[in-house]
């Protein structure tokens, strides 16, 4: 599998070096003017069937804006899984079952206004639901400052920080009454929190890019940590294939609930 990975990615390098033949001023020019909005949506699906079945889909939609005045950006994410499972029912016997093993989607939000070409104040949203998680849902609003580091032709660093609120439900704990598990719906939490974000955007070659965000926020009660990392190989101007490696973990979870979920995708990107 790891093979056929690599030889994918190399394919494609190879397809987008030779596809490839962009004119950047025609393109600074275009992205002037409509305002410095740019987009991009993922997609990943693999099924499997015959001795065992499975169905997995993930998608995710970006959209961005930075010119003199703004620096925004709005996101959407979905992850679905099904496979087949081996349990015992009711009556004891053994039958295998189609299950959904993940099913998860969040979005967000961040609308930033520059004080100078580097420094902006920040106002973000986050919202997540997620069936298999730690927290069946968690909302995030703050407010806070924001900087951009370091940008050039191939580096982009940025970072921002500052305080927020956030209210989640921890995900049910089943219980065992009457030698039967009974999901056990836990109470609404809500914390002050800490919110930080570094984003690094790394163009390798003219065709390969590299962006890692790590997102923080931090409460008494429960810390949250995400960081996304991604590897973009473009085969023409538009289409991508995209690597891509997630990590999640909270510090406080409940009993029988892992702190730490990583997901590893491979889509195809469409740039808009």
């Amino acid at each position: 599998m790891k093979k056929t990975l690599i030889a994918g990615l190399v394919l494609a390098a190879f397809a987008s070096f030779a596809a490839q033949a962009q004119d950047a001023a025609t393109d600074t020019a275009a992205t002037s003017s409509n305002g410095g909005w740019s987009g991009s949506g993922e997609f990943g699906f693999a099924s499997a069937t015959g001795n065992s079945r499975s169905q997995n889909i993930n998608a995710k939609l970006g959209l961005n804006q930075e010119n003199e005045q703004w620096k925004n950006n709005f996101f959407v994410d979905a992850l679905r899984s099904k496979s087949q499972q081996t349990v015992v029912d009711s009556s004891g016997n053994t039958v295998e079952q189609f299950n959904t093993t993940a099913n998860r989607y969040d979005g967000g939000a961040s609308v930033g206004y520059k004080l100078d070409p580097r420094s902006y104040i920040v106002g973000a949203a986050r919202y997540e639901h997620d069936d298999f998680g730690a927290n069946l849902w968690q909302g995030v609003v703050s407010l806070g400052y924001g900087y951009i580091a370091l940008k050039d032709e191939r580096n982009e660093l940025s970072f921002e920080i500052g305080p927020g609120y956030k209210r989640y439900r921890p995900a049910d704990v089943d219980l065992l009454v009457g030698g039967v598990l009974v999901p056990q719906r836990q109470a609404t939490q809500g914390e002050m929190v800490a919110r930080g974000l570094i984003n690094y955007k790394y163009k390798i070659t003219a065709n390969t890019s590299f962006e890692n965000t790590f997102l923080m926020e931090a409460g008494s009660k429960n810390t949250y940590l995400q960081n996304d990392a991604g590897l973009a190989v473009s085969m023409t101007k538009k289409l991508a294939l995209k690597v891509g490696f997630q990590v999640r973990h909270n510090s406080d979870v409940q009993p029988g609930t892992k702190e730490m979920d990583t997901l590893t995708t491979t889509n195809l990107v469409y740039s808009f």
